[in-house]
């Protein structure tokens, strides 16, 4: 390694020729990087071995993890892959024989080592050694699959079961094969209700799925021990299936398989409106189910009151319970507006600056669009409010908004946001702004629930020659959805991503 003291070196200063010549371990390094560029295994093990007979080096972590992901590199070219196995695990050894450490990547690639020739247990004790040392190097998901894989394809299903118990408590998410492996494995060995469980991981975790686990999905439904579930009464509790699909957001009910008889999978497309066109269902927008959405709501509240905490300004600042409480008196709406967007929008010009006529157009048409005929809420800084009512243009309309409670404007200090946020959450509805919002999305639960949110819920708009045209969310959720009825609709992934030419997996019962 760069930089590191011979064992037999002299302290004494170095001479220009020893200064200019290249340090034999950092050579070694950049020959086995190299190697790997090529695809080189019988040169880089060449140099391992020249290298453990020299006096002159000192194999250090990075050389090893270089000769052991090449040798992981291998495993799936038939003519070299017991060398790799054979070679790789003597490296290995030698590596901690030579009392270094194994770091999360060395593992990784001695695991896939370990998993090439069907041992799944020692490819997990690996991983169970890497967590139970600690330190700075973790677990990923890619320490974990080879394990995991090797278990499934091996119908080891509750050795399966067990590492993705132990991904779950290092905080791993899995991926599509990973699932589709775990669904694969537990349709193999009839396993009704963990097939039921990964279905739903599936359509959590994924969206569309791939080709391959459209295969998998489809054998299971087509096979015997699939026609014989049942679901013992629950489907004809209609109140209680429903209740259950409105808690979950939609989509889903999560109460195991409804129905009973064989089933019937057709491929085919989705209207635009959401009708599936093989068996006349309509699909659901899928929205965030209440615990995540309450989380959400929560952590709002919570990041509006440390900024609250954490002002040092000599002007009071309400508190953001008198919003909630405001909020709790007067929330009948079905679409927030983010105002400060709305009015700011394409004002970037000489002259221009808060557009009233641009808000008001927003709030005609949502007013328009309410089957209910009820006006949306728009969130506005007190100082911009201020600001429109010394205008005496502007003056009437907004008093008017003001005593219809159609406009809040929120206290100085505060971050509008919270609020347009916040009231969108709690009353479930639309939010319209063009924000993408990505300064929220690290502090608010996680990534991929902010996502689903916003898809859900946002709306944006554009005025193009003074005309506006608002972008509602899709009238449909891309994912795996199950119905009450209890058939399902599986999206299957498409090459050129277009919604009109999606195939969709249409799986019904018999007697539906």
């Amino acid at each position: 390694m760069a930089g590191t003291r011979h064992h037999d070196e002299s302290p004494s200063k170095p001479n220009k020729k020893q200064k200019g010549s290249r340090n034999p371990e950092k050579s070694l390094l950049i020959n086995l990087h190299s190697c790997s560029k090529r695809k080189d295994l019988s040169a880089a093990l060449a140099l391992y071995e020249a290298a453990i007979t020299s006096s002159d080096i000192r194999l250090s972590q990075q050389h090893f993890q270089s000769l052991l992901y090449l040798c992981s590199a291998f495993i799936s070219d038939p003519s070299l892959q017991t060398l790799a196995i054979d070679r790789g695990f003597q490296i290995f050894d030698r590596m901690v024989s030579s009392g270094i450490s194994p770091n999360e990547s060395s593992v990784t690639a001695v695991a896939r080592l370990a998993a090439a020739k069907g041992d799944g247990d020692y490819a997990f004790k690996l991983v169970k050694d890497l967590v139970a040392v600690g330190g700075v190097s973790v677990p990923r998901l890619r320490t974990y699959a080879p394990a995991l894989l090797c278990f499934c394809e091996s119908l080891e299903a509750d050795k399966g079961y067990e590492v993705e118990d132990h991904m779950d408590a290092s905080g791993i998410i899995l991926e599509e094969a990973e699932i589709s492996a775990l669904l694969k494995v537990s349709a193999a060995t009839g396993r009704e209700n963990k097939v039921y469980r990964y279905l739903h991981k599936l359509r959590d975790c994924v969206g569309c799925v791939s080709e391959e686990t459209s295969k998998t999905i489809e054998e299971w439904f087509y096979g015997v021990k699939a026609s014989e579930v049942c679901d013992n009464g629950i489907g004809s509790n209609i109140e209680l299936l429903r209740a259950a699909v409105l808690k979950n957001g939609g989509g889903w009910h999560g109460l195991g398989w409804v129905g009973e008889g064989k089933w019937i999978v057709k491929i085919g497309n989705v209207s635009p409106a959401g009708k599936c066109l093989s068996c006349s269902e309509h699909l659901a927008c899928v929205d965030t189910n209440e615990v995540d959405t309450e989380n959400f709501v929560n952590s709002l509240v919570a990041l509006a009151m440390e900024r609250k905490a954490k002002m040092n300004s000599c002007e009071p600042m309400a508190d953001f319970s008198e919003f909630q409480e405001w909020l709790e008196k007067h929330g009948d709406y079905e679409a927030i507006l983010d105002g400060a967007n709305i009015g700011l929008y394409q004002q970037n010009f000489t002259d221009g600056g808060f557009s009233l006529p641009q808000l008001e157009a927003v709030v005609k048409e949502l007013y328009n669009k309410s089957g209910n005929k009820k006006q949306p809420l728009i969130l506005l800084h007190k100082k911009r409010v201020n600001a429109l009512l010394g205008n005496p243009n502007h003056r009437n309309l907004v008093e008017e908004w003001i005593n219809n409670n159609v406009l809040y404007a929120t206290p100085p200090g505060s971050n509008d946001d919270w609020y347009w946020l916040y009231a969108a959450a709690k009353l479930k509805c639309l939010l319209v702004t063009n924000d993408e919002m990505r300064d929220h999305i690290f502090e608010l639960l996680s990534n991929s629930f902010f996502q689903k949110w916003k898809e859900r819920h946002q709306v944006r708009f554009t005025f193009v020659k003074g005309c506006l045209k608002l972008e509602m969310p899709s009238p449909f959720s891309v994912v795996i959805q199950e119905s009450e009825k209890g058939s399902w609709h599986v999206p299957i992934t498409s090459q050129d991503n277009e919604e009109s030419s999606r195939s969709w997996m249409c799986i019904t019962r018999q007697s539906l």
